[in-house]
């Protein structure tokens, strides 16, 4: 499986509007995040979790050529706010998206996205096939996922394990039952959004904390706000097997 990080920003991204401090203002590349999403593919399936503001940008910039469905995390903005622009692919492929998502999820993209379930369809409008979750695996063509449970303040976040990959997007809580369903992954994702405490986001230090506990061969942070750091002033100093994403980088699994 081939796994790259379309974004890797916090819901603002960065450079964050209006802003001139050192991270938004970097010549560096990595210090430039999109919205956090990621694109899993292998010789048969084509797969996005989450389809952000930032989609259409990142479907092009990364060539995404074919999508088999795109599973969400939640219901927020900053991951829901492009699907629209799934209708590009209805368009090559002549028929629908499916996507993945919760209950609550699902009601968020009925009610943003409401002309795309209407009873009035014309030409042109998303053609989307749901699928609702509630906590079960699923396949989407030859991958299949596993449901991770966790909290982000009092809100229901999904993370997915996929193989020997897990990622976590947007939460500040996993329950001992959850984190057991990650142990043994080769590769973690987990947000970790800055150094100081925030009420529904790992801090930096706090995904140090659940990465150590997992005990991946490596372990990725996204979900980065311009608050943390220059990308390689904080990449210098995490432990050894860890590491910060950035827009772009991609794994093979």
């Amino acid at each position: 499986m081939n796994i790259t990080f379309l974004g890797t920003g916090t819901s603002q991204g960065v450079p964050m509007i209006g802003c001139t401090c050192a991270v938004c203002t970097s010549a560096d590349p990595k210090d430039n995040r999109l919205r956090s999403a990621v694109w899993l593919r292998n010789e048969e399936t084509s797969v996005v979790i989450d389809s952000g503001p930032d989609f259409r940008y990142q479907m092009l910039r990364a060539k995404v050529q074919t999508l088999d469905g795109i599973v969400f995390t939640h219901g927020h903005k900053d991951h829901v706010a492009g699907l629209d622009d799934v209708r590009a692919y209805n368009y090559w492929t002549q028929k629908d998206i499916d996507i993945f998502a919760n209950a609550d999820t699902e009601t968020v993209l009925r009610r943003e996205f409401h002309y795309a379930f209407s009873n009035l369809q014309y030409p042109g409008l998303p053609q989307l096939k749901i699928h609702t979750l509630s906590g079960q695996d699923f396949e989407v063509g030859n991958l299949t996922f596993k449901t991770i449970k966790t909290l982000h303040y009092k809100l229901e976040v999904y993370g997915y394990r996929i193989g020997d990959f897990t990622y976590i997007t947007d939460a500040n809580y996993i329950a001992p039952e959850e984190l057991e369903k990650i142990k043994g992954s080769k590769i973690l994702v987990l947000n970790a959004l800055r150094h100081e405490e925030h009420i529904s986001h790992f801090t930096l230090s706090q995904a140090i904390a659940i990465a150590r506990e997992v005990g991946a061969t490596q372990t990725y942070f996204t979900h980065i706000s311009h608050q943390l750091g220059l990308h390689e002033e904080v990449n210098r100093e995490l432990p050894e097997g860890m590491a910060l994403a950035y827009d772009g980088l991609t794994l093979n699994l």
